[in-house]
């Protein structure tokens, strides 16, 4: 009998790869052409595609929101070549992650995907989170949403064994941010601010050739679930809480079974087991190259990453365009 577990560690490590690339190309085809929602249509039909070819029984649990929301990709769609007897598999994923960066050409444009066991993924409705994340080195429980962006840096550096000033901290650009970056100038820190694009902001903490030390703020949720599935791969920290803005929200929290809306989430609650999380980049970054055509070949750059075994790969790949 073919286990989810076996096909995680043996089959989807390099066949996400293929799906993430699939995204990510199609969705390069209209880069900086100003249209968000053509790029990400094709980016979520070509990763459909491929997610049909796999041999799995997969649920989307993280996707393009709710069924009435999306035709494609939507919340508890089903994928895969063998549902109803392959092994059960939950996904979340972002074909387009940055949609607007795309639109504008701006860095750091992802196709994301993440993988995992059945129930071992939480279903983040689509709301906002607040969150914060380091990278792997330090101390548990080093950073803690409960205390102030202050009291996070300093906990931080003391860790580090340098000054409060010396941290850099990744805030999303946002208006509801600016008491947060205020706050985070008068302690001297380093911010790099980027207008699109969170899951990139997290796992830059873990890539010390970022010179990301901490994120910080809030985002969409289900950004946060892909965050935290690079960071099980790679070791960090992570903390979330969703944030409700009206009842409409809480009672989309409580069609999926969230009932503690005040919850904080730490990153072994949000991902529960062994997971896969893979990223191509569609435009260049600080983490991955862009999807780049050149002498009749298309070329992509993907991360990929494997819980179980610790292991991080760069895969860059070059086939006839």
């Amino acid at each position: 009998m073919t286990t989810a577990s076996h096909v995680l560690d043996r089959v989807l490590v390099l066949e996400m790869v293929r799906v993430t690339e699939a995204a990510a190309i199609a969705a390069s085809s209209l880069v900086g052409r100003g249209d968000e929602k053509a790029a990400d249509h094709v980016a979520v039909e070509a990763m459909r595609e491929a997610l049909n070819s796999l041999y799995m029984d997969g649920t989307v649990v993280i996707g393009e929101g709710e069924r009435d929301e999306a035709p494609m990709l939507y919340i508890g769609e089903k994928v895969g070549s063998a549902i109803g007897s392959g092994p059960k598999i939950d996904i979340a994923l972002d074909p387009l992650e940055g949609t607007t960066i795309c639109a504008k050409a701006g860095p750091n444009a992802l196709a994301v995907l993440a993988v995992a066991e059945h129930g071992c993924l939480l279903n983040a409705p689509d709301v906002y989170m607040d969150k914060i994340a380091v990278g792997p080195g330090y101390p548990e429980n080093v950073i803690d949403l409960a205390k102030s962006p202050t009291d996070n840096v300093k906990a931080l550096a003391a860790a580090k064994g340098v000054e409060p000033n010396e941290i850099i901290v990744c805030v999303l650009d946002r208006p509801r941010h600016e008491k947060l970056i205020a706050e985070l100038r008068a302690i001297g820190c380093g911010i790099v601010l980027i207008g699109d694009g969170d899951v990139a902001g997290v796992i830059a903490t873990t890539d010390p050739s970022t010179g990301i030390d901490l994120y910080v703020g809030s985002g969409g949720a289900p950004e946060g679930v892909l965050a935290c599935a690079a960071l099980k791969c790679v070791g960090g920290q992570f903390q979330g809480r969703l944030l409700f803005r009206n009842g409409d929200e809480r009672a989309r929290a409580a069609r999926w079974g969230i009932t503690d809306l005040d919850k904080k989430y730490d990153l072994h609650e949000i991902v529960r087991a062994d997971a896969i999380f893979a990223a191509t980049g569609v435009t260049w970054g600080n983490l991955l190259d862009g999807v780049t055509y050149k002498d009749g070949f298309v070329h992509t750059h993907t991360l990929v990453m494997n819980s179980s075994t610790g292991t991080v790969r760069e895969v860059r790949m070059k086939r006839k365009a």
